[in-house]
């Protein structure tokens, strides 16, 4: 069905070849995850079968590819997207519309579905994916998880033969991967096709028919779902691979810190519209804390964090920090926050330029220090759009280490992050924490079980430990 012959690829501006030498051939009904560490050349085939690669993300491409034995050259792109639905890592980046009900049926509306079906399909889609709630909703005022929910139910309402999907698991909790993994599940017994990126891949070891893994450009190896099993779990490590298992993390009841704390939150609810998001949170936190926040997806993770580093108003209660209350202003200065979405936050025309911009007196030897620990040194004289997810995942973090606040804040910081990388990555936060506190919004138990000492539950408005 889908046939990539000797394809290699090299995106315009980067040195690298990104695809070196792609030989696959995936059958009708096939469930394939691609894996590997970032940056190895998983999203740029996906890109590939979906024609993104060359005539969107430029570059010099050798080789076939051919889907039900024709060349994607001889499709147009109409006739593609009948055949193959696309849910991308970052689900903004595939938005159309600015309301969540014209989004799901905007594939059906430019295949000139009629509007009475039209509606059907709408209320079809939601009752199927379980979101009914989500429907005549602001996608802007969505949640990163929510948007997820929303691109793969804009894919499903045109029912394609052919599925890509690229971290579909990034920004979602618990219980909706386990939904997702449910309708995965209902893909693959109706005879589609699945292709998943993934770099967790714990929810979907028993529907893979087969595992690529990819490894510096090219398909380092290929395993039957029994090969992949029989691994080691230190055997998945050194392939720089999370879990397969599913991951938890154990907490108890935090006892109120004795004396003097650094911060205080006091009887903080924040609101959205006529909606109270938070109701009267209140915690103590000291430097050297590493808090994770958890919750749903929607509850108020990110409008949380938002409040904290003084970025959202509309809340009631106070931030005390050593004993004197601060406002919005004071806030911003002595925080720091990666967003979910690091694309927001580049905007120089080069990594190392990207670490000097907008922070005073940095040195160039830390600058560097840094990216070579997160694996970025080769990279420092590229442009932050030419770099993967999970690179500019790294970069945004190096860029808030650099600048040293006191509240250092992170948004789904695992989002495109290999294994080797997490562990970098908490090793580095871990090592940097004694003069501050860090907040980390996760759905990750496997990265929060790692680094946090604290854990927020915006659930139940308490702190464990």
């Amino acid at each position: 069905m889908i046939k990539l012959n000797e394809v290699c690829f090299k995106y315009r501006n980067s040195k690298d070849i990104s695809l070196d030498n792609i030989n696959i051939e995936i059958k009708k009904g096939e469930f394939i995850l691609i894996c590997g560490s970032s940056g190895s050349g998983k999203t740029s085939i996906t890109r590939l079968i979906n024609k993104l690669i060359p005539y969107y993300y430029e570059g010099d491409l050798n080789g076939d590819v051919k889907i039900n034995d024709k060349s994607l050259s001889d499709y147009q792109m109409f006739e593609l997207s009948k055949n193959v639905g696309s849910v991308f890592q970052n689900p903004r980046t595939q938005f159309f519309n600015v309301d969540t009900n014209s989004e799901i049926v905007f594939g059906l509306e430019n295949q000139g579905v009629e509007t009475k079906i039209l509606e059907e399909k709408l209320d079809e889609t939601c009752k199927k994916l379980e979101i009914n709630k989500l429907k005549n909703r602001n996608i802007f005022h969505l949640s990163g998880g929510e948007k997820q929910k929303i691109a793969f139910a804009s894919v499903y309402a045109t029912n394609p033969d052919i599925y890509l999907l690229d971290e579909p698991s990034s920004n979602l909790d618990i219980p909706t991967i386990d939904i997702l993994k449910k309708h995965l599940s209902m893909l693959k017994e109706s005879g589609k096709t699945v292709i998943i990126s993934e770099h967790r891949i714990y929810y979907i070891m028993d529907l893979v028919d087969r595992i690529i893994y990819m490894k510096n450009g090219k398909i380092d190896k290929i395993f039957s779902n029994k090969d992949f099993l029989s691994l080691s779990e230190d055997e998945i490590k050194t392939m720089g691979l999370r879990t397969r298992n599913k991951p938890s993390l154990n907490i108890k009841e935090k006892s109120p810190i004795i004396g003097k704390s650094y911060l205080q939150v006091n009887n903080v609810s924040i609101y959205r519209k006529d909606k109270c998001l938070t109701d009267r949170l209140s915690f103590s936190a000291n430097k050297g804390d590493i808090i994770a926040v958890l919750g749903s997806n929607g509850i108020g993770k990110t409008t949380f964090l938002r409040t904290l580093c003084g970025l959202y108003t509309d809340y009631k209660g106070e931030f005390i920090l050593k004993s004197k209350e601060i406002d919005e202003k004071a806030r911003k200065q002595i925080s720091y926050m990666v967003m979910q979405d690091v694309n927001y936050q580049l905007f120089a025309d080069s990594v190392f330029a990207e670490c000097k911009l907008g922070i005073k007196n940095v040195k160039d030897d830390l600058i560097n220090e840094l990216l070579n620990d997160f694996d970025l040194y080769n990279y420092k004289n590229s442009h932050p759009n030419t770099l993967s997810g999970g690179q500019k995942q790294r970069l945004a973090i190096v860029c808030g280490l650099l600048c040293n606040k006191e509240i250092f804040i992170l948004d789904e910081p695992t989002s495109g992050l290999d294994y080797k990388n997490m562990i970098k990555t908490v090793e580095l936060l871990k090592s940097h924490s004694k003069d501050k506190i860090i907040f980390i919004a996760t759905h990750d138990f496997e990265f929060a079980s790692l680094i946090c000492n604290r854990v927020l539950d915006l659930e139940k408005n308490k702190i464990y430990v």
